[in-house]
């Protein structure tokens, strides 16, 4: 059974655990993993920056915050800083109109904090699924690390 990761929250747990987020659409899930320890987490992100004048608490409702939360987490519960590899999924544009594009939808903005956040932590993107106008349910499988993504309307799956 997996253990759920809601909306605006973080899981960080070990393997043999299965983190689980459901009905991403905007939303992006983040995956942190330490290979060698098997441990590792997932992020379920609403808004891609933490405004500064928001005081301490929210960090998991935004990409950036959540992304750096669930890193020190994740060294205090004895994963490797520097072993830290990532993956991520999301970031759909949901109800596109003619004002907002793929370019500025929430979604796209998301995935970009994403990047950006791992980059300056110095912490590599192994994969993504990102974009696309369709949800999506993720579970990230802590004894492999392997990401499997369910999309609606397709009887498909992806993992990576």
């Amino acid at each position: 059974m997996a253990d759920r990761v809601s909306i605006a929250q973080a899981r960080i747990d070990c393997a043999p655990a299965v983190l689980k987020a459901y009905g991403l659409g905007s939303c992006i899930a983040v995956s942190l993993y330490d290979p060698e320890s098997r441990i590792g987490g997932m992020g379920h992100m609403l808004l891609p920056y933490r405004p500064g004048k928001n005081p301490l608490g929210a960090e998991s409702k935004y990409v950036d915050a959540g992304i750096c939360q669930m890193v020190d987490e994740l060294v205090r519960a004895g994963a490797n800083r520097e072993s830290l590899v990532a993956k991520m999924t999301g970031g759909a544009n949901m109800f596109e109109t003619t004002y907002q594009t793929l370019i500025n939808s929430i979604g796209a903005r998301n995935a970009k904090s994403a990047r950006e956040t791992l980059a300056t932590l110095g912490i590599p993107l192994l994969g993504e699924e990102i974009g696309g106008n369709r949800g999506r349910t993720v579970e990230f499988d802590l004894a492999s690390g392997n990401m499997m993504v369910y999309s609606a309307h397709d009887t498909g799956q992806l993992s990576f």
